[in-house]
């Protein structure tokens, strides 16, 4: 059996009898047990994201999305039910989503990550192992089958996604000296990281600056003075009025990626709710899609508006013209600050997507928790995505980080995100009568 692009042949192709042993000999060494092949292979994502080395934020995103897109197309792509990302349905009939789920994320894994194969390639045979060994699933065409597509469709993915401008590389940023612009900050004074952000090929909206905010507010104005004294007051590493459990948190929403806090709430969510396989393949699909245009809108408005972090700001605060603004040449932040510019927020950017998102599936008045792998055994329990996002805004600026309007209007960023690609993506499609079931 042939595939394209991926050495043309199967890797691992084994009889059933084979994959039902190598089912047996795992679960007896490991006790594995599967929960859904769709959301098997995000924790497998993120575990990888996670390291080593990490990859942090904001780049943690758009790997998951093409996993996401990629298993999301390739279930779709059987079960016929929904728009496409972008590859359109074109399995062979009978072939078994759960395969197509599983090759599609371990084919951009690999290619995102070589230096994992060997151990993406035992936890794909492992997935496929307990696939034939379901006696639903137990069919050597149907598993090859899905196989094939999943490559097919992860192929496709990877071959888009490979011309987006992610990899082009620009000159060293360091912005200006003028009051109110970014140039690089303590303790390192790295210049901006990574500027072609902003240029990057979106996934869903029409554009980087299709929901570009209107800009930080004048250095003189009312607005500016507010924000200035808040994170001057709360934010500073030695503040006297933040609270202990203020500084928790700010370190909590600091200790990992966005994808790294929103995607577990998905699938916990989705877990309890019974959910299909194409059902966690949507949701997941909406959530990393917004997540990765979240960043590219967000990294289109900080290049543009080039602002000042607050560690900047208050130690020239006699530099900026406004006679409220009290400088402080020895004021540092709780939390480093992170080496590009301050507005919008990109975690209220990424966050407000995601909590749209969910808000959207399960309710905004809907009870969960947000761990941390981080910060192991902290935890953060909330009873509205409302409540999360308001403390994720209000993290940003007791670690000393960002101002308020940077937060409030960065979490409106991915709102907007959000909600476009709820309207235009992934939407249902007529009954044609070739449809699969979910499951």
């Amino acid at each position: 059996m042939r595939l394209t692009g991926h050495k043309k042949t199967l890797e691992g192709q084994k009889t059933m009898k084979n994959l039902v042993r190598i089912s047996l000999c795992f679960t007896a060494a490991v006790g594995f047990a599967t929960a859904d092949d769709v959301t098997d292979w995000n924790r497998i994502t993120l575990d990888r994201l996670l390291g080593p080395p990490a990859v942090g934020a904001p780049l943690a995103q758009r790997p998951a999305a093409m996993v996401q897109a990629a298993v999301f197309d390739a279930v779709n792509g059987i079960a016929r039910r929904y728009t496409p990302v972008h590859v359109l349905p074109g399995a062979a009939p009978g072939a078994s989503k759960r395969a197509a789920a599983v090759q599609a994320a371990y084919a951009i894994l690999i290619r995102l990550f070589p230096g994992q194969t060997a151990v993406l390639a035992q936890k794909r045979a492992l997935s496929l192992a307990a696939i034939a060994a379901d006696r639903e699933e137990a069919e050597d065409q149907s598993i090859e089958r899905g196989i094939e597509w999943g490559q097919t469709v992860a192929d496709a993915i990877w071959a888009w996604r490979s011309t987006d401008g992610s990899s082009t590389v620009l000159p060293p940023f360091t912005g200006g000296l003028a009051p109110g612009e970014w140039r690089p900050t303590p303790p390192s004074f790295a210049p901006g990281l990574a500027p072609q952000l902003a240029q990057e090929t979106p996934w869903a909206i029409p554009s980087p600056s299709r929901f570009r905010p209107g800009g930080p507010p004048a250095l003189t104005s009312d607005r500016y003075t507010a924000d200035y004294n808040e994170v001057m007051s709360l934010g500073a590493a030695n503040s006297a009025t933040r609270s202990a459990d203020q500084t928790l948190y700010a370190h909590f929403w600091q200790s990992a990626s966005p994808v790294d806090f929103w995607d577990p709430v998905a699938t916990s969510l989705s877990t309890a709710r019974d959910f299909s396989l194409l059902e966690n393949a949507r949701l997941l699909a909406y959530l990393n899609l917004a997540l990765a245009d979240a960043v590219t809108g967000c990294w289109d408005a900080k290049y543009t508006y080039v602002s000042w972090r607050p560690v900047t700001a208050i130690q020239l605060g006699d530099m900026d013209g406004n006679p409220d603004t009290v400088a402080d040449p020895a004021w540092a932040p709780l939390i480093t600050t992170p080496p590009f510019p301050e507005y919008p927020s990109a975690h209220s950017c990424v966050s407000g997507a995601a909590g749209r998102v969910l808000s959207a599936y399960f309710g905004d008045n809907t009870q969960f928790s947000v761990t941390s792998d981080g910060m192991p055994g902290v935890s953060r329990s909330f009873s509205s995505f409302t409540a999360a996002l308001d403390e994720v805004k209000n993290a940003r600026i007791v670690g000393g980080i960002h101002f308020r309007s940077a937060c409030e209007d960065g979490q409106g960023l991915g709102v907007a995100v959000a909600d476009y690609i709820l309207r235009h993506s992934l939407v249902r499609i007529p009954d044609d009568g070739n449809e699969q079931s979910d499951r």
